[in-house]
């Protein structure tokens, strides 16, 4: 099967990165341009260097190349605003979209979650980096009890968070919240991402807590295997995430009600706590910058699967 062609829009540190995964990783995709709005951007220099048609004419110019005709999917890198625009372009032309900003304007997608559940749609969402390496947690917890309350704390280094992480911090924590809930499971969802400037940069480290009903020691048992197996489904894709410590469980009374739907309430609950850390591959980013390569892993296995189930392949 020859490879589908991609254009990647934002030639910034996601885009970037994204650039040298498709190249040195996949067997399914191969790059068919670099599109960005700066000249001068190291992105498009670095694209051009390797022989990758560019452009500082954003979607338009994308449009514009003698090869557009040949690119089946287009990564967008850019904003969120940016995204809605673009997408409203690309539109009558038939490209399959895998959007990395939070502008969620097609479904939400975790490849070790619900990737299958949207192998026909032309527009997917990756959520946030945050929603990358928590949801799949929330999600396996709710696999085995249903989960009240989700919470995650997303912790990066201020210097991997560009100007788009920046831009976007409500939408980023809008999008992941209801990501935990629409993808997770959870009844209700909160995000709080953190950037802290410790010197040496410290890598990307997620807490995910989950509020259930009280769990007896199978119960506790059954969540603790099923997140370990979530882990490893993650790390096929992302092979610097994993586990910090081992699943923590407590047991928590009524003063827990004040986070839970109503109709989710309880006597008595269980208090899953979940320690994270996401480590970068470091093909162009730091290796700290594990918020921007589980972005980029993400969205290379969506593409890829994407392009198989449009040729009929099994992945």
């Amino acid at each position: 099967m020859s490879k589908a062609k991609v254009a990647i829009i934002g030639p910034g540190n996601i885009g970037t990165d994204l650039m040298f995964k498709v190249m040195r990783l996949s067997e399914v995709l191969e790059m068919g341009a670099m599109v960005g709005i700066d000249p001068s951007s190291d992105g498009l220099a670095r694209a051009g260097r390797l022989g990758i048609p560019t452009t500082h004419e954003g979607v338009e110019g994308l449009i514009a190349l003698p090869g557009f005709d040949e690119i089946e999917v287009v990564f967008d890198a850019t904003s969120a605003g940016a995204h809605v625009r673009n997408a409203e372009a690309l539109a009558p032309y038939g490209k399959q979209l895998v959007d990395l900003t939070p502008a969620a304007i097609g479904p939400y997608v975790v490849p070790a979650v619900n990737l299958d559940e949207h192998l026909g749609a032309a527009n997917v969402n990756m959520v946030t980096c945050g929603g990358q390496a928590t949801i799949p947690i929330v999600a396996a917890i709710s696999a085995v009890t249903p989960v009240k309350y989700g919470e995650i704390v997303a912790s990066i280094s201020s210097k991997s968070a560009g100007p788009g992480t920046r831009a976007n911090i409500d939408e980023f924590t809008e999008t992941t919240s209801r990501g935990i809930e629409v993808v997770g499971g959870a009844a209700r969802g909160k995000a709080i991402i953190v950037l802290n400037p410790a010197e040496p940069p410290m890598i990307m480290r997620d807490t995910v807590q989950a509020i259930t009903g009280r769990l007896d020691a199978d119960g506790r048992a059954a969540v603790e295997a099923a997140v370990v197996a979530q882990v490893a489904r993650v790390a096929e894709y992302v092979p610097g995430y994993r586990l910090k410590q081992t699943v923590q469980f407590s047991d928590e009374g009524r003063e827990l009600d004040g986070l839970v739907p109503e109709a989710e309430r309880a006597e008595e609950y269980t208090r899953v706590t979940v320690f994270l850390e996401v480590e970068g591959a470091a093909m162009y980013l730091p290796s700290y910058a594990g918020n921007l390569d589980i972005m980029t892993s993400a969205a290379l296995r969506a593409a890829e699967r994407l392009v198989l189930a449009r040729k009929g392949v099994a992945a």
